[in-house]
């Protein structure tokens, strides 16, 4: 490859990515997410603009969110530990397994294509989406969390393997999990932030070694992490979520789950229909 043919890739990947970040802050802001949920399915479409190869669209995509969490979920984890409102106890039982569940992950997507990886997001988007549109706040499964410690050791590990597989921070697993027995929001909002620390660390270091090597990916990758994504991302979301954030404030709480819930299924749909 040329230096001239090099340079031009490299500004129509950072075209692409910019691009990505614009939606996804705005859209994470808008719905309360961290932003893996909204930046997976974005990252997939700019990619292809950019050129990217199909079989390692997906995998880029999921690894580079990935990547793109940590920084995010330890600054947050700082405000909200600060604040005492962190479930530090629940935190420590979970700090062996959900990074074994996140190692998992990395392993079996190194093995899926790019079509499973799809299939799995859509899936797993779509049981998200149904929870969004019909949740009632009088659902329950208990006034507490389970007490269990095997109980405990594999509802982390789940948390870390979907999570993983789909490139979010686990808080739409967890905040569902906390708030269905009886925990206050703010709490389970706080406690997602350390769990996705717990998340991208692992899966950050697992996706760099499942992709090194792997033929097709885009300039300054480091295994399937795209650290040009990285780099560009993190400051451009900083910046653009807050407008998301004013919109949020401008609509009710239960419309702007209804409306991440239509979103959810608008993205598995359109992947759905790319494996036709």
């Amino acid at each position: 490859m040329s230096l001239d043919s090099l340079s031009l890739e490299l500004l129509e990947l950072a075209a692409a990515l910019i691009a990505a970040g614009l939606v996804s802050g705005v859209l994470a802001g808008l719905f309360g997410v961290g932003g893996g949920a909204v930046l997976v399915p974005v990252f997939f479409q700019v990619l292809g603009l950019a050129g990217v190869d199909e079989a390692v669209r997906m995998h880029i995509s999921i690894a580079t969110s990935t990547g793109i969490i940590l920084p995010t979920a330890i600054r947050s984890f700082k405000a909200h530990h600060a604040r005492g409102v962190v479930d530090m106890a629940l935190l420590k039982g979970w700090i062996v397994w959900i990074p074994l569940g996140v190692v998992a992950a990395t392993a079996v997507a190194s093995h899926l294509s790019s079509e499973g990886l799809r299939l799995v997001f859509a899936v797993i988007a779509t049981l998200f989406a149904l929870r969004m549109i019909f949740n009632r706040a009088s659902w329950r499964l208990g006034d507490d969390l389970p007490k269990s410690p095997v109980v405990r050791a594999a509802v982390g590990a789940v948390i870390g393997f979907l999570s993983t597989l789909m490139g979010i921070g686990g808080g739409v697993l967890n905040n569902t999990y906390m708030t269905l027995y009886g925990r206050p929001m703010h709490q389970a909002v706080a406690t997602s932030s350390g769990v996705g620390a717990l998340i991208a660390v692992p899966g950050t270091i697992g996706f760099i070694v499942a992709g090194w090597g792997v033929p097709g990916l885009p300039p300054l990758s480091l295994g399937y992490v795209n650290l040009m994504g990285v780099a560009l991302i993190v400051p451009i979301t900083l910046v653009t979520a807050p407008l998301g954030v004013r919109l949020a404030h401008a609509l009710p709480k239960r419309r702007l789950e209804i409306l991440f819930g239509i979103f959810l299924i608008l993205v598995a749909a359109r992947f759905i229909v790319s494996l036709t």
